[in-house]
């Protein structure tokens, strides 16, 4: 595989900070909706597993090849949506940027397994871990620009 190219990206005056309520929000094993930005402007979005980064910064994962990764390593502005799927009244929204990405297999392999274990604690299908290092792998932490706070108190 070839190395990750730089995503082009706005340079955001400073990055969000999270309050412990949307922390604890987004610690917990929801999906997130990510969308990005096709070639031709369209929006993509996708549902896909997610981890909250100790310093803030929301970390995805994908096989390489698919449209939303293509999309973030061309234009890396990204916004997310995180719903509580047992109400649908109770999400967060947040706009964002690539500001690493990681294309070394065994790392974006430890990624996603360690993704697998956090929806699946009680242990990921087997068939699925193979899977996932039969293919490449690529990992994006996005910093937070902007919090769009929907939660229900």
């Amino acid at each position: 595989m070839e190395p990750a190219q730089t995503p082009t990206i706005p340079s955001p005056a400073r990055t969000a900070s999270l309050t412990e309520r949307i922390r604890a929000f987004l610690d917990r094993p929801l999906f997130l909706s990510l969308a990005t930005i096709d070639p031709d402007g369209a929006p993509r979005q996708a549902v896909i597993w997610y981890r909250l980064e100790d310093d803030g910064r929301i970390l995805v994962n994908s096989r390489v090849g698919r449209r939303w990764p293509a999309n973030l390593l061309r234009d890396g502005r990204a916004s997310l949506a995180i719903t509580d799927t047992a109400d649908g009244y109770s999400w967060i929204g947040l706009t964002g940027h690539v500001d690493d990405v990681v294309d070394q297999h065994d790392a974006a392999l430890s990624d996603i397994v360690a993704l697998a274990w956090r929806y699946h604690p009680e242990g990921p299908d087997p068939a699925d871990l193979e899977s996932y290092a039969a293919y490449p792998r690529i990992t994006f932490r996005i910093a937070v620009d902007a919090v769009h706070d929907h939660l229900e108190d």
